[in-house]
């Protein structure tokens, strides 16, 4: 790598480290600097808008994602495993990287288009829209259905229902609803929702 993009990586991985400890709200271009360890102005050399350098962290939150989730699913022999497999660690990564989690999704913050907002930036729809493609097949072949709209709309309600355990989990909802079965109660809220929108598993 050379000089300048390592220091572009430098300066991403320093929004990295702030979101996950401080939230989104705090990610700002002078202290990204700061903590880079640059001069103030450097990082619009790179990320010449606050949504530019914010689509390059949720990228790299896409990109451990993804590694979590195709090591996750290596060794899945029918399209239900990798489904469920896949489920759990996106609440999983969602519980962990709580910060970059709540980022990665906000595209009312991010660029979304082609190029991520700048020239050469990251595509932040090539990172976004694959693992929702993936999420829709998986939804089609365990239905046996088509590739068709009503496998991408199972796929998107899977996919809200996933979002929805892994938010109301981290703000501690699930635990107070659901009393003392909270505390480990993830896992079977996902087994209950691959149910609720693909069916019970044949026995």
């Amino acid at each position: 790598m050379d000089v300048e993009g390592s220091l572009r990586e430098r300066l991403v991985d320093a929004g990295v480290e702030l979101v996950l400890s401080e939230g989104t709200a705090s990610v700002g271009l002078r202290e990204i600097a700061r903590r880079a360890g640059v001069s103030h102005g450097a990082p619009r050399r790179y990320f010449p808008t606050h949504r530019a350098l914010l689509s390059a962290i949720a990228r790299r939150g896409f990109e451990e994602l993804g590694v979590r989730s195709a090591a996750a699913t290596a060794g899945a022999a029918v399209p239900r495993d990798e489904l469920a497999a896949l489920a759990r660690v996106y609440v999983a990564y969602a519980l962990e990287r709580r910060g970059m989690f709540e980022l990665m999704f906000r595209h009312d913050l991010l660029d979304s288009g082609e190029q991520g907002g700048t020239p050469d930036g990251p595509r932040l729809r090539e990172a976004t829209l694959p693992m929702f493609q993936r999420l829709t097949e998986l939804v089609a072949r365990c239905r046996a259905q088509a590739l068709e709209p009503s496998a991408a709309v199972t796929a998107a309600a899977l996919w809200a229902n996933l979002h929805g355990i892994a938010q109301l989990r981290s703000w501690g909802s699930l635990q107070l609803a659901l009393g003392g079965e909270g505390s480990d109660s993830h896992d079977r809220l996902i087994e209950a929702a691959l149910d609720a929108h693909l069916g019970p598993m044949a026995s």
